[in-house]
């Protein structure tokens, strides 16, 4: 069986990395479409090949331009371009095409209709709400394009059920859990950049959009350190907004050096590092289905407190400590005997620990995939 795996702005490469080295491992003939890699890229294909299709052009231009207005303007030309007049034999020719992600609905339109009866059409949706409300333009349209597959792949029933709120028929929906992943290891490099914790440190990484909740973990840390405890808290990831508002009340109250910002896209060893400087690992997203980053940091054995929103909402009790979606003195008030005590931070962090390690892998995964493709092709 021949895959063409799209994920084009490379949004997930640790989870198309693992379904896709899973795939191949079952037998599958399998190529990952996405954009160059760039330094903070940590895929090393096993089994199957990679594909540089998409942003060939604006990737060349990333570093003269910035990340600002005129290269997103120049990414979305040129992807708008591949779309509609670009060269499609990598999917046209392969049995089943398997979306990860549409990254600019008005152009991936033109894409699906001319793929459409020329090859089977899977999608993941790995949100039933893509871009969380604050996507603009980028998920205008995001809805209509499930129409157009023959199967929606999901990691849980919470997804499920929004989308058949939405209107889409339950017979094209199959629930795929999410497996736990590992980023690549840190390095002694990587480690000894970052500093040792001086006090108990809470770690937030991953890209910092308004959805994830940032400003309520900011709310709540200084609640508690102007109660007097003492704490570092770590913000590790590229912002997608602006941070200056959060941020600021921080510094004006006297406590920026309990701050420690490290703001970019970091690579996958340096993420690794965080994480294992960190002494508990916080995701007070106000909205999510499944959260990569939560999933990555399994394997740590971190305390964890989140939200219940989506998937946490679903772990079994004791995996998390969870609060309230939205609610900043709840969630500051779970923080604080984390933050107190070592052996409660200790059973914690091997509860969440155990759960990953039953929590399923790759190859299940792969196989579940392979499945559901072979009732497409049968259909």
């Amino acid at each position: 069986m021949k895959i063409a795996m799209l994920d084009p702005s490379l949004f997930t490469g640790r989870y198309d990395d693992g379904l896709c080295a899973g795939l191949a491992q079952a037998g599958a003939d399998v190529t990952l479409l996405g954009r160059p890699m760039r330094a903070t890229d940590a895929i090393v294909p096993q089994g199957y090949s990679y594909a540089p299709r998409f942003f060939r052009h604006s990737e060349a231009l990333r570093d003269r331009l910035g990340e600002g207005r005129a290269f997103r303007l120049a990414k979305a030309a040129e992807y708008g371009l591949t779309c509609a007049l670009g060269n499609l034999d990598a999917m046209t020719g392969a049995d089943v095409t398997h979306v990860q992600w549409l990254p600019l609905a008005p152009a991936d339109r033109l894409m699906l209709d001319r793929l459409k009866c020329r090859t089977a059409l899977v999608h993941t949706v790995h949100n039933a709400d893509a871009y969380h409300a604050d996507s603009g333009l980028q998920g205008r349209g995001y809805r209509a394009l499930l129409d157009r597959f023959d199967a929606l792949i999901v990691h849980g029933d919470t997804t499920r059920a929004a989308l058949v709120g939405q209107g889409v028929d339950p017979a094209r929906i199959h629930v795929t859990p999410h497996p736990p992943m590992q980023l690549a290891p840190a390095t002694p490099a990587d480690l000894a950049a970052i500093p040792a914790p001086a006090a108990p440190r809470i770690l937030f990484f991953g890209t910092i959009r308004p959805y994830k909740g940032v400003d309520l973990l900011v709310e709540a840390c200084l609640s508690l350190w102007r109660a007097g405890h003492p704490f570092e808290l770590v913000l590790a990831g590229k912002p997608f907004m602006d941070v200056a508002p959060i941020l600021d009340p921080v510094h004006a109250a006297g406590f920026g050096d309990h701050l420690i910002p490290d703001f970019g896209f970091l690579t996958e060893p340096r993420l690794d590092a965080h994480m294992a400087k960190a002494d508990l690992m916080v995701f007070p997203y106000r909205h999510i289905d499944s959260s990569g980053a939560f999933l990555s940091a399994l394997h740590h054995g971190k305390a964890m407190v989140t939200s219940d929103a989506g998937m946490f909402g679903t772990l079994p009790d004791g995996v998390t400590t969870r609060v309230a979606a939205g609610n900043a003195v709840a969630l500051a008030q779970a923080l604080l005997p984390l933050i107190e005590s070592a052996a409660i931070r200790q059973a914690a962090g091997a509860r969440a620990r155990a759960f990953g390690d039953i929590m399923g892998n790759w190859k299940d995964m792969a196989l579940a995939t392979i499945d559901i493709y072979r009732q497409v092709l049968r259909a």
